[in-house]
């Protein structure tokens, strides 16, 4: 009995762990309840290959953000720099802000695409690999009373 009984509770644990991510806003979700990215990463971390596109699209992530920032300094300080000198505005800082502007919204576009992979590889791993239809009865009948398992 003592058997049964730690086979269910593992059966039941590893069912209640399999949880589908969802992306919305942004925001990562699990069973309407908002996790961190963090959290994400550690339910990952069961499939290598997903937290790698994952990883991917947080780098990505980064890397866009720090060239957007760039741009947006370089265009801003050039602005500010025509307005309280007698230089011509736009100068060279502007056309430098606006190219790293530029090239930060592609590496911003596919941290999303990345990011989504990774999210669709871990939920579709869980769908080949988990129970769906698993259910619990309590039998009682002339042999006695019991617990009956079907998958």
């Amino acid at each position: 009995m003592k058997k049964i009984l730690f086979l269910l509770v593992i059966l039941c644990s590893t069912y209640s762990f399999s949880q589908e991510i969802e992306i919305r806003g942004g925001r990562y979700f699990v069973n309407d309840s908002q996790i961190s990215s963090r959290d994400v990463r550690e339910k990952l971390a069961a499939n290598p290959q997903a937290l790698a596109t994952f990883k991917k699209g947080k780098s990505k992530e980064s890397t866009g953000t720090l060239l957007l920032g760039l741009g947006v300094a370089f265009t801003v300080g050039d602005l500010v720099k025509g307005l309280v000198s007698d230089e011509k505005y736009p100068g060279a800082g502007t056309y430098i802000g606006a190219g790293l502007i530029g090239v930060s919204i592609p590496v911003l576009i596919g941290k999303n695409k990345k990011m989504r992979q990774g999210i669709q590889m871990y939920n579709e791993g869980l769908k080949t690999t988990g129970y769906n239809d698993l259910k619990l009865n309590i039998v009682v009948n002339q042999n006695g009373g019991g617990i009956q398992l079907k998958f």
